[in-house]
């Protein structure tokens, strides 16, 4: 492929406290990286430079750029666009800080406003600390949150990818009551929408989605709940009659292991740790996360900033790795269907 066909992609670095530097940068050192895409690190030359020690012998170069195409896209080379607004010493390994948050939110809204420009084609992003995005009073739930704000799109939801399974969420940071109460006709058929365009996103054309029940066995006819009958099954309807291919709804306790086995493309899950948990048990170091309803393309891995071992240079970047290839396949099915 042409250098200039493959997909310009933003990384951005972070919590400079946490893992963000240490797994980019490790990333970075897999030369399939560079037969795939185009990346470039939005971030702060220092904090990759107090990096560079943990990769040894191996450590890139840095290759600073104010045009994010001019980048120098070899193994060995890592293009930065630096923001300047991390000093280490006020960024301590390990540690919540005002200013790490402040320069994460930065290098999102930064790589966002590029994608939405079109001058990149999308955007991988390490992860932030709620916490210290909150100190730094950025008082978002989470990424997903704050790209739904910065691109203004109204309808976004958080979609999981691992090696055989792949779940979007009807709700995720909220509390459990509050979650049971999102659980309507309306919220569940914009999430199997969603769920349909992710697949075909992810160049899967025709899905067979599966809906989760909220309840135990799925209600087992109204036995346990009745928002399978009174909220659910209606959205499922509604897709149907739009052409969609849906389940009914499933038990929790069996849909994700049938779709591992390759029965469905996609789950909808009711809410946040009825979705996660299997996706963390099956594929903790693999998964990614993707921010679905955007006009853009973001893909995240699917773990947090992980300060216990900010520093240690034992940070895994195959969540890294698997979100930069998904977004990959995300750019290529976009333009398909676009040609």
């Amino acid at each position: 492929m042409d250098v200039q066909e493959r997909p310009l992609l933003a990384l951005t670095l972070g919590d400079p406290s946490g893992i963000g530097p240490e797994i980019t940068l490790k990333a970075l050192l897999h030369r399939e990286v560079f037969a795939l895409c185009r990346p470039f690190v939005v971030g702060d030359r220092r904090i990759l430079e107090r990096t560079m020690p943990l990769l040894g012998e191996a450590a890139p170069t840095i290759f600073p750029v104010t045009d994010p195409a001019a980048g120098l896209f070899e193994p060995g080379f890592v293009s930065l666009l630096d923001l300047k607004n991390a000093d280490p010493r006020d960024c301590p390994l390990g540690e919540i800080s005002a200013v790490s948050g402040n320069a994460a939110v930065e290098y999102v809204f930064t790589a966002t406003d590029l994608a939405i420009a079109g001058d990149i084609d999308g955007i991988v992003t390490a992860p932030l600390n709620k916490a210290a995005m909150h100190a730094a009073g950025y008082t978002y739930a989470g990424h997903t949150e704050l790209l739904a704000e910065r691109t203004r799109a109204e309808k976004v939801s958080m979609l999981l990818v691992g090696p055989n399974l792949k779940v979007v969420h009807v709700s995720t940071h909220v509390a459990l009551s509050e979650a049971i109460a999102r659980v309507t006709r309306k919220r569940v058929e914009e999430v199997i929408d969603i769920a349909y365009e992710s697949c075909v996103a992810l160049g899967i054309p025709d899905p067979l989605i599966a809906v989760a029940g909220l309840n135990p066995h799925a209600g087992e006819g109204g036995i346990f709940g009745n928002q399978e009958i009174e909220e659910i099954q209606p959205a499922i309807d509604a897709a149907r009659a739009r052409g969609l291919r849906v389940t009914d709804p499933q038990p929790g306790d069996t849909v994700f292991l049938r779709a591992t086995k390759g029965l469905f493309d996609i789950v909808v899950a009711m809410y946040h740790d009825q979705g996660h948990i299997p996706m963390k048990l099956l594929a903790f170091d693999s998964g990614v996360n993707v921010s679905v309803g955007l006009p853009i393309i973001r893909t995240s891995v699917d773990h947090g900033t992980a300060f216990d071992i900010a520093g240690q240079g034992v940070a895994s970047e195959e969540s890294m790795l698997a979100a930069i290839d998904v977004a990959v396949k995300m750019v290529r099915a976009r333009r398909t269907s676009a040609s």
